[in-house]
């Protein structure tokens, strides 16, 4: 295969991840269906989680670590009135305590102090490493231990429906919140705070960063029609700020040389005359350098 043809396949899947997998599932059946080893994620879905996950496919790859996806958006389903051992429905129920008596303005008061930026402890059933080890591996092998609360932001946390059953009360609700938010954790502090235990019995996520659902193909629908929902470039300039460089420059950076630096922070992306993206950018000191060719010299 040509590098161009190589080019010409790199880009992102916005897949709209279905329930009951894994993400690095996901991922396994994008390569099947890309016949591809070059295939990475950003932003882990839990399985019981569906909606975006980003896949990089062929060169794209190499975006995975540099595109700001800080900003994430979620609708949920959070039931007070139980609460399990991972804070979702997959885990074991451990108390159940009556919500009948709980009102929607106590609930919309736990809320507020839920909202900004606040000191969240992860779920014990999380990815987070302690000591080397996935928290949730020590948590099922029934070890003692304690997260630290990390700071997030939670930017919008709104009730849309309100539906009581018996002694539970499911919400549903919409979370904008920032990366390393954790919704089974809101779940949780919601239903401690109000004295009732909660957990999360369903999660979706609807975008992250610019990439959202509207972009996003489901993923049996891939496996029979395996296609890009961004090409390279375009998904490299949806996801960081532009900057043009003349024809000259995007030559030199493509090899290796580095740009007079413009004042623009974090990554960016250059463009030639041509517009085509050709490379991701850092400034440090005197010096823009790139942290990665989009598009080398033996490519254009």
């Amino acid at each position: 295969m040509t590098d161009h043809a190589h080019l010409d396949k790199a880009g992102l899947v916005i897949v709209d991840k279905p329930a009951g997998i894994t993400s690095h599932d996901v991922v396994s059946k994008c390569r099947k269906a890309f016949n591809t080893r070059r295939v990475g994620h950003a932003g882990t879905l839990d399985p019981m989680a569906t909606g975006v996950l980003i896949v990089g496919i062929e060169r794209a790859t190499k975006l995975m670590g540099l595109l700001s996806l800080t900003t994430k958006s979620y609708t949920a389903t959070i039931r007070l009135g139980v609460a399990t051992a991972t804070d979702d429905a997959e885990g074991e129920v451990t108390a159940t305590t009556s919500a009948a008596g709980v009102r929607d303005e106590e609930i919309a008061a736990v809320i507020a102090t839920l909202t900004g930026d606040i000191a969240q402890v992860p779920s014990t059933f999380s990815a987070i490493k302690v000591d080397g080890k996935r928290a949730h591996a020590l948590a099922r092998d029934g070890e003692e231990f304690e997260l630290a609360p990390r700071p997030v932001t939670v930017s919008r946390f709104d009730v849309a429906d309100t539906r009581r059953t018996g002694e539970v009360i499911d919400l549903d609700v919409i979370v904008d919140c920032s990366s390393g938010t954790y919704i089974r954790a809101l779940a949780r502090d919601l239903g401690v705070a109000l004295g009732v235990g909660g957990h999360l019995t369903a999660l979706r996520r609807t975008a992250v960063g610019p990439f959202t659902l509207e972009h996003a193909v489901p993923l049996d629908e891939l496996e029979h029609d395996p296609r890009l929902s961004l090409h390279i470039d375009e998904a490299a300039r949806i996801a960081f700020p532009h900057r043009s460089i003349s024809a000259d420059e995007a030559e030199g950076i493509s090899q290796g040389r580095w740009l007079e630096p413009v004042g623009m922070k974090d990554v960016y992306v250059v463009i030639d005359p041509d517009d085509r993206p050709i490379a991701l950018v850092r400034e440090k000191g005197r010096r823009a350098s790139s942290v990665m060719v989009v598009r080398p010299a033996t490519l254009r």
